[in-house]
Parts: structure tokens; C-alpha cells; sequence
């Protein structure tokens, strides 16, 4: 005849489980939040350095040239007027500087 005995598995230890909690924690740092704050950090400093008569470009894909920055936003002077925007909908800035094979330009190395 055959006995089965139930007993208790044995006692492990929660270590190795925290260690891979920790990693994923760690993880998801570099691969997600550290990125994304840079990316914030430029954005700031970007809008920070603008300045009146700079070609940009708005999140909406219209291009201008700043007339005048106020505390509360941005007056792009467009083909079809003065604009009022938001600094946060600058985009890009569109000039000889960054982007001068837009304008015939080479690239300095």
C-alpha cells in the first residue's frame, strides 16, 4: 500500500523576488522616466531661448517668424498676419543655424 504524506513546501526566501521587483523598478527609470525628463529639460530651455525674430515652427505645422514674446505667449507674424500662440506650441525653430540644408546652406562640421 502506498502513503501519501502532505507536508509544507519548503520555506524560501522572498529575496530573489524583491531583487527582480528592484531591477524592473530600475529599469523602467532609464528606459522611461529618465528620457522623458530630459526630453521636458530641452523643451524648457528651448522656450526659454527664444527670441523675437526667429523662424519657428508651431505644433500645428505653421511656420512664422517671432515678433514679440510676452509673459503669456508668443506673436508670430505670419503670411497672413500676427498670430498669437502659446511658447508651449513653438515646436521647432526653423533657422539658418539649425536646419541649413533648408536654405542652401552646408552643414559646418
Amino acid at each position: 500500500m502506498l502513503t501519501v504524506f502532505l507536508q509544507p513546501a519548503p520555506a524560501q526566501s522572498m529575496t530573489p523576488t524583491l531583487l527582480m521587483i528592484g531591477l524592473m523598478f530600475v529599469g523602467f527609470y532609464f528606459l522611461m522616466i529618465r528620457p522623458q525628463m530630459k526630453k521636458q529639460k530641452q523643451e524648457k530651455t528651448f522656450q526659454e531661448a527664444l527670441k523675437p525674430g526667429a523662424k519657428v515652427v508651431t505644433t500645428s505645422g505653421m511656420h512664422g517668424t517671432i515678433f514679440s514674446i510676452n509673459e503669456d505667449g508668443v506673436v508670430l507674424e505670419t503670411l497672413s498676419g500676427k498670430l498669437k500662440f502659446e511658447k508651449a506650441a513653438i515646436s521647432r525653430d526653423f533657422t539658418i543655424a539649425r536646419f541649413p540644408e533648408t536654405f542652401g546652406v552646408e552643414k559646418k562640421k
